[in-house]
């Protein structure tokens, strides 16, 4: 089997406003398959953005697991997103899944992985995926020097990125806090 790759996942924080955005490609090996996918959605009532990039039946599993956790620590998205890390790590089963989730909400942001990856980056921009570095850079840089808003931020970013990165595409979904 070839390996399916859903990416790119952009998460940006200005003005007290969280966007996320991801691009609609799902490759099989070289093969778009997909061009249209949503891989961002809001969790618990519309609190928290979510993003994934890798395996889609994984980051389904993995939707899942974190919003057991955050009936679990409601309100606490750090302790939430600790705990399902130490799950995803331990876990003969979860430890298998090949993807990679964004969560965000007002406050607090991280990237979580099957490794026991758990990272709140210090700018506030999280980026995922096939595209993601180029994603990374280019909000960065529109941060630096422009007054877009968050939303705009990841819109033009993951622009970008999918005018570098082949398997990420301009069809964008992005939401918003």
């Amino acid at each position: 089997m070839r390996t399916v790759r859903s990416t790119t996942i952009l998460c940006v924080r200005r003005d007290g406003k969280v966007a996320i955005g991801g691009d609609g490609q799902v490759s099989v090996g070289e093969t778009v398959m997909k061009a249209h996918a949503n891989k961002v959605r809001t969790l618990k009532g519309g609190k928290i953005l979510a993003g994934f990039a890798g395996a889609a039946a994984d980051a389904f599993t993995l939707f899942e697991k974190f919003e057991e956790k955050l009936e679990r620590y409601p309100g606490n998205l750090p302790r939430a997103a600790v705990e399902l890390a130490k799950d995803w790590r331990s876990d003969r089963v979860l430890r298998r899944l090949e993807a990679l989730l964004v969560v965000a909400d007002r406050e607090h942001g991280f990237v979580i992985s099957g490794s026991g990856e758990l990272i709140e980056p210090d700018d506030g921009i999280l980026a995922i995926g096939s595209g993601g570095t180029y994603a990374l850079a280019a909000a960065r840089a529109l941060l630096a020097h422009t007054t877009l808003t968050a939303r705009e931020v990841v819109e033009r970013a993951l622009a970008i990125a999918a005018e570098i990165c082949v398997f990420t595409n301009a069809n964008l979904t992005v939401l918003e806090l």
